[in-house]
């Protein structure tokens, strides 16, 4: 007997692979997020995330204590201080005094620097300077070392950034806009998709050719007309500008084309035996929906919730044109917009903030994630 075609062991094999390779390419860069989020600053900067189990080397420079700093002992004039700051977890390995040989001398050894002046620098970043006469001016010289940072993990960059950099509370305003701004369009294209798939009336056509049009408008274009349309309807009604029912009202009108496009084509594909039967035992229109086409279409709405949900989740644009930029009404989008703008070498702040972000897309998205493919494909294909 002939195998099926696409069933053969190479097309399995095939398809697990191409699978397994875009599991990964969007894994690594998650992974490599939440690593460097639980790193201290220091090792950021000096070796990739995929180090973060190894010990790293690297290069770095830094300046002794100047003539102020002296004090004498057994006749000679000593500089002592440490090149670290306190809590550095680094080993130092090698130093020297030329930015071209940064380890020309082991830790622990005496530098000879020349008339009389030796240097030694220690492991742990203590130095002492000796000179057999007194210091003079005050620059203080630069010294380059080479050390070792072995493998050291920290929560502390979520304590500060939950705690000290407004995060906490930009986060609630993301929730308070994302979720009202994905409940509103799905209850509104449900009843407008079951209309335009199982009602008859005058216009229907026309209706379902402008919302497939509207498909293609860009974002950009109508969101000005758009503001000034809200504002001046606001104006009229004394209803404030820049407030959360503007940028609902936004959201909702961005997301309804697709939204009903996406549950028109599954409610269409519905058997149509089950509505007959049900208006032969008196069922109206709107009892069908709520009893029949509703449960039926859980899938479909919950594809659509994912979408909405890390669009507006992940906006930035519509949130800086509808709301305020202070902080009681700043979403994580533009809080980490402003944070990279102000610390843009900070980047265990930066890395910490994201995955803060993409922690509650990722939860909705597995939550829904098994009604994901099938709303997406079960209205493609209609039974004979």
């Amino acid at each position: 007997m002939a195998r099926a075609p696409g069933k053969s062991f190479l097309g399995r094999f095939g398809v697990h692979i191409a699978v397994a390779a875009f599991v990964i390419l969007w894994t690594i860069p998650t992974l490599g997020i939440l690593v460097s989020s639980l790193r201290y600053k220091d090792q950021i900067v000096a070796s990739g995330w995929w180090t973060a189990l190894t010990t790293a080397s690297h290069t770095d420079a830094g300046r002794l204590g100047g003539a102020a700093d002296q004090v004498e002992k057994d006749g000679k004039f000593l500089i002592m201080g440490n090149l670290f700051g306190a809590g550095d977890s680094r080993t130092l390995t090698a130093f020297g005094i030329k930015a071209q040989a940064p380890a020309e001398f082991p830790a622990g050894s005496v530098a000879d620097l020349g008339d009389g002046v030796t240097l030694q620098v220690n492991n742990d970043g203590s130095y002492v300077m000796s000179s057999p006469v007194a210091f003079e001016g005050d620059r203080a010289r630069r010294v380059y070392y080479a050390a070792s940072i072995p493998p050291n993990f920290t929560a502390e960059n979520y304590k500060t950034v939950l705690l000290s950099e407004g995060i906490g509370r930009s986060f609630i305003n993301s929730l308070t806009v994302t979720v009202p701004a994905t409940i509103i369009p799905i209850l509104i294209a449900a009843f407008a998709a079951y209309a335009l798939a199982w009602m008859r009336f005058p216009g229907r056509a026309l209706l379902i050719a402008t919302v497939i049009g509207l498909l293609v408008v860009p974002l950009q274009m109508s969101l000005i007309p758009l503001l000034k349309m809200y504002n001046g309807v606001g104006a009229f009604f004394g209803v404030p500008a820049k407030t959360y029912l503007g940028i609902w009202l936004a959201h909702t009108g961005f997301g309804l084309p697709f939204a009903i496009y996406l549950l028109r084509s599954y409610i269409a594909g519905l058997p149509r035996e089950i509505m007959e039967s049900a208006r032969i035992d008196g069922a109206s229109d709107f009892e069908i929906f709520v009893k029949i086409v509703l449960p039926l279409s859980f899938p479909v709405l919950a594809s659509f919730a994912i979408f909405q949900f890390l669009w507006v989740w992940n906006d930035l644009l519509v949130a800086m044109v509808f709301l305020r930029t202070d902080a009681d009404q700043m979403v994580l989008t533009a809080r980490l917009n402003n944070l990279l703008g102000s610390r843009g070498g900070n980047w265990e702040i930066l890395t910490t903030s994201a995955f803060v972000t993409i922690l509650v897309p990722l939860a909705v998205f597995f939550s829904l994630q098994r009604y994901f493919v099938r709303g997406l494909l079960a209205g493609s294909v209609k039974g004979g």
